[in-house]
């Protein structure tokens, strides 16, 4: 409940309103940082990302701290332990995703996502930098965010299978981690679902590129 009720903290919203603005009347109406960064600028873009980051990022790694010595490899009762790590990280997630304090319409979550990937240390932390990679490379080189989005979400469970298999003799079997195997599936499952809008809109030729203006107050369909 508490990392439900941080995930749920409207980043967006409350920078909107210290510009004077409901960021939801503008651009696309998303409280995400692509939008807010659309709407007041670069700079206020990156600092709602990192907020959003944060508060994905925090209740995770303090539960990984609170678990300590319970998730070492070879533990009894590991993979118990990283269903509920998972289930924190998925908390956070939801309430991005599904905010209390906005009627449960929030943003798409890569932000977030990407905190509680980052703060399930070390599991993820590598595999969710390499999907930060290449989220960076695809935006930039298509001047899409949402396709950088689905893209790294996508690809991200193969990159943690990858990695695991490499490091199986410090993180331990599939026995073990499949909690994690599973939650990278459904994570990645949720963002691409949550990105649904901007695929048929990139089908259509219509998505705004990096630097384009959404035209104010007026959302696309």
């Amino acid at each position: 409940m508490i990392a439900y009720l941080c995930g749920s903290i409207p980043f967006g919203l409350l920078v909107g309103k210290l510009k004077g603005i409901d960021i939801r009347q503008h651009g696309s109406g998303n409280i995400g940082a692509t939008n807010v960064g659309r709407v007041l600028g670069r700079n206020w873009g990156f600092l709602v990302f990192f907020l959003d980051m944060g508060k994905g990022f925090l209740p995770v790694l303090f539960f990984g701290r609170m678990a300590g010595d319970w998730i070492a490899p070879g533990t009894p009762g590991r993979s118990s332990i990283y269903l509920m790590w998972g289930g924190v990280a998925a908390a956070c997630i939801l309430g991005h995703l599904f905010p209390v304090f906005l009627r449960f319409k929030g943003g798409k979550g890569v932000a977030t996502s990407l905190g509680a990937m980052l703060g399930i240390y070390p599991y993820f932390v590598l595999p969710g930098l390499v999907a930060f990679g290449l989220w960076v490379v695809l935006t930039l080189t298509t001047r899409y965010v949402s396709v950088g989005s689905v893209g790294a979400a996508a690809a991200f469970p193969i990159i943690f299978a990858v990695f695991a298999a490499i490091r199986r003799d410090l993180w331990g079997g599939i026995a073990e981690l499949w909690p994690l195997y599973v939650f990278g599936v459904v994570l990645a499952v949720l963002v691409i679902y949550r990105h649904r809008g901007n695929l048929r809109r990139l089908s259509q030729g219509v998505e705004p590129k990096i630097g384009a203006s959404t035209g104010g107050s007026q959302r696309p369909s």
